[in-house]
């Protein structure tokens, strides 16, 4: 009796997902966490209004989604000042990574991000064959400069960069970047992830024409809108490269309770006004909390926070062990020297009194 026959790519592949789940780490400790501030989820959660659609959809969820999400795209497309055809809806960033992975990149294929982004990208790129080729951060930053040189010496078919950036929280202005993209090599994709953008400073997003054939602008509604667990996101980019896309997505890959909640999240103003502002306060908690523990909090633009342990990785590494074993949920960067941080989502006041408690605790059990 013989099993299934894999391709030798996928025998070549290590069986892993990009993150652990807080829900398995508290399989494994046995407990809940008494602060989830780990996964950048919104824990202000999403708009009311958006959860009343939700529930009035439920009642509809016999049926299957609309394959094209055709009301979210004329908003979204509204939202973004851009023509419909110019939107695709998608299984969030995640699920549209792993598409346009799939659109581009054949075995083999040069890609190239920063040493550190987003794993979840490396994931699909590796998963499809490709080439990954890694560019260094500079000061903390994503080095787009960089990254498009690479990607010239390599003859890249697609760049990984995300403005505002995770791990770190940092971010470019979108008209440094903009006009990097007069560098950008002949048949390279720039994709770029702007997931935190709503938390920016004015100036981040970058105004790159919906045509411009050089560019894919991914958003989400899994950060500020709150619907992390609905799986929502967007893309913005030339019509032609959105069309593309219909030969290989999943076309039922949205549900409809989905499509609604995001609809009603989109069209809800004060609430998002509401969540930036809460963001705002708990940056500055965050900040203050590690001041007062000896620690420095790297200026965000996102809904985290990256703090710097001041020592080296195994360091950071103790301290978030630390943490978690005090019932606070936090990650860290996994690469030197951003290793030498953890990185903490913003909270309400009750999550963030759980933190303050529990840092100086793991500080002296790890300096200990």
């Amino acid at each position: 009796m013989t099993g299934p026959r894999y391709t030798s790519l996928v025998e070549s592949l290590p069986a892993n997902v990009p993150f652990v789940g807080p829900e398995e780490q508290e399989r494994a400790r046995g407990a809940p966490f008494a602060a989830r501030l780990g996964a950048n989820e919104s824990l202000f959660g999403p708009s009311p209004k958006a959860l009343a659609a939700i529930r009035a959809e439920a009642e509809e969820v016999w049926k299957y989604g609309d394959p094209t999400s055709h009301d979210l795209r004329a908003a979204l497309a509204d939202h973004m000042g851009v023509a419909v055809e110019n939107v695709l809806v998608g299984e969030g960033i995640d699920g549209l990574l792993g598409n346009l992975v799939r659109l581009l990149v054949a075995p083999g294929d040069a890609v190239v991000t920063s040493d550190g982004a987003y794993p979840t990208f490396n994931y699909h790129v590796a998963g499809f064959g490709g080439a990954l080729q890694k560019v260094p951060y500079r000061d903390d930053r994503e080095d787009l400069g960089a990254l498009i040189s690479r990607a010239r010496e390599v003859d890249a078919k697609l760049i990984y960069y995300a403005n505002p950036d995770n791990p770190m929280g940092t971010c470019a202005r979108g008209a440094d970047v903009l006009a990097a993209l007069d560098d950008l090599p002949e048949g390279c994709l720039l994709c770029l992830d702007e997931a935190y953008v709503e938390f920016a400073p004015e100036g981040t997003a970058a105004e790159v024409p919906a045509d411009d054939p050089r560019v894919i602008r991914m958003r989400t509604f899994s950060k500020a809108y709150g619907m992390a667990g609905a799986r929502i996101g967007y893309a913005v980019a030339a019509a032609d490269l959105i069309k593309s896309f219909d030969k290989i997505r999943n076309h039922f890959g949205m549900n409809r309770m989905a499509q609604a909640g995001a609809l009603a999240a989109l069209h809800d103003a004060d609430w998002l006004a509401h969540v930036q502002a809460e963001v705002a306060r708990a940056r500055d908690e965050i900040a203050r909390i590690a001041g007062e523990n000896g620690l420095r909090a790297i200026p965000s633009a996102t809904n985290f926070v990256a703090v710097d342990c001041g020592r080296d990785g195994d360091f950071a590494r103790a301290v978030l062990a630390a943490l978690v074993a005090r019932g606070v949920f936090v990650r860290m960067p996994f690469v030197i020297p951003q290793d030498r941080c953890i990185r903490i989502s913003c909270g309400r006041a009750d999550d963030l009194a759980v933190l303050a408690k529990a840092l100086p605790e793991a500080l002296a059990e790890a300096r200990g």
